[in-house]
Parts: structure tokens; sequence; C-alpha cells
């Protein structure tokens, strides 16, 4: 009888950090299925990679923060699992879709807000909810949250706020889903070089000189400090692991 592969599902990974969890995922030998927004091309790139691996993989369109069309999303999903996986349910689930947005509170908007809490927790709270009639047991969720959650830097009050209810939502997960032997972590990446949030970290020289100064490990991250991070966390090694809140900022402003 044939072993069927476990399959983890990435939300927001045709670039980024996304991107990187996904081939780290496919490296340990899991297959994996990706969402994407709006960003199909590069989807398609990333699935196209993963194949080369000899892994399987697929990509569906997700509006992380539009919770009504999540029914449709899970339909699709449903389809997808069985055409191209042979199953009808995954093991791992990683919450990464968001946006970035810098703002001073006293600027902030409620639509600006809104638009946050849709994307970064709602969105995650009710999206992980419809998961678990997908998710097999002894399998995991990784939520990411930020070092944000930790430490303050201006502009982020927003941003910060939903990473620090998803870092209490994941305890609350991991003790309510442990009965069915599922393990739920946050993963807290420091400041990243991507694209993200206009890709300031990666392209302002001054921003960038500024996060060096205050991390211990003395340079900003790459999405390769994460993705392995997040991988390890979808592996049989990371069994006992659970209600944990993994920081990987390279020691940022300790």
């Amino acid at each position: 009888m044939e072993t069927k592969n476990k399959i983890a599902l990435i939300t927001g990974a045709s670039r980024g950090l996304g991107k990187n969890m996904a081939l780290k995922i496919a490296e340990k030998g899991l297959d994996v299925i990706i969402t994407y927004h709006s960003k199909k091309e590069e989807a398609q790139e990333v699935v196209a990679a993963i194949q080369k691996t000899g892994r399987k993989a697929a990509a569906l369109q997700l509006n992380a923060g539009d919770v009504n069309s999540f029914s449709s999303f899970f339909t699709e999903l449903a389809r997808i699992l069985q055409d191209t996986f042979g199953v009808n349910r995954f093991d791992y689930l990683v919450n990464n879709a968001g946006i970035g947005m810098n703002v001073p509170f006293k600027d902030t908007t409620e639509e600006q807000f809104d638009l946050l809490m849709n994307i970064q927790f709602k969105g995650v709270y009710f999206l992980t909810q419809k998961a678990l009639g997908f998710l097999n047991d002894h399998g995991g969720v990784v939520n990411v949250s930020s070092g944000l959650a930790r430490f303050s830097s201006p502009g982020y009050s927003a941003y910060a706020s939903m990473k620090g209810a998803i870092e209490t939502l994941t305890r609350y997960q991991a003790k309510e889903l442990g009965a069915r032997g599922i393990r739920v972590n946050a993963v807290a990446p420091g400041a990243i070089a991507t694209d993200f949030a206009g890709g300031v970290i990666r392209d302002n020289a001054q921003y960038n000189a500024n996060v060096k100064a205050v991390t211990a490990l003395g340079r900003v991250g790459e999405p390769d400090d994460i993705g392995g991070v997040v991988a390890f966390l979808c592996t049989e090694d990371a069994r006992w692991v659970t209600a944990q809140r993994i920081e990987a900022s390279g020691g940022m402003n300790l």
C-alpha cells in the first residue's frame, strides 16, 4: 500500500517569506499547497520549483482577509486535494499571508485598522477554524507573528497589536486542539529583507543600518533565516513543541 506524503498548506506563498517557507518545507519531503492573492504567475513559478524537487505542489487563490470567501476556498481545496494528491485532508497549516503598514498611532484610520485586522487576525482565526475539518490529527498549525509583538517600533501599533493577538490565539489553539495531537506554534520574524511593506528593510540604507545596529548578530534577516524554522515545525522532529513563540530575529532589541 502506497504511503501518502504529508501535505502543508501555506498562505501567501507566491513570494517573500511564504515562498521560502514553501521551498524549505518541500525540502523536508512534504508536498505543498500554496495560496496567492493576486500573483498567479509567481505562484505557479513556486509550484514549478517545488515540483522540480520531486514533491507534488499546487496553488490556489485566496483573499486571506475575506472570511466570506473561505467556504468556496475550501470547496476548491477539497477538489485539489483529491485530484492532485489523492487524499481529502492535509497535515500542516501555515498562516503566513499578510500585509505591512507603517502609520503613526495618531494617524491610523479605522479603515486601515480594519484592513489589518481582517487579514492578520480575523482571517487567520476563521481560516484555521474552517481548516479543522481538513487537518489530520497529529498535524500542526504555524502562525506567523512578528518581533514587533515583543518590542515596539513607531508606526506599527495596529499591525503589532494584531500579532500580539495571534500569539495569544496560538496558546489557546494549542490548548484546545491538543486532544487531537495538533501542535500550534507561532514564529516571529524580525526585520527581513523582502518586498514586504514596500521593501523598506531591503531598500532603505538608513533603515537597514538601524536594524543592524540593534541586532545581536549584526545584520538584517533574509528569507532563508525564517523558512527553515517553519519547516522544522512541520516535521516529526518538532512533535513535542507546542504553544511556543519562536522568535527568529537575530537578537533584535535585546
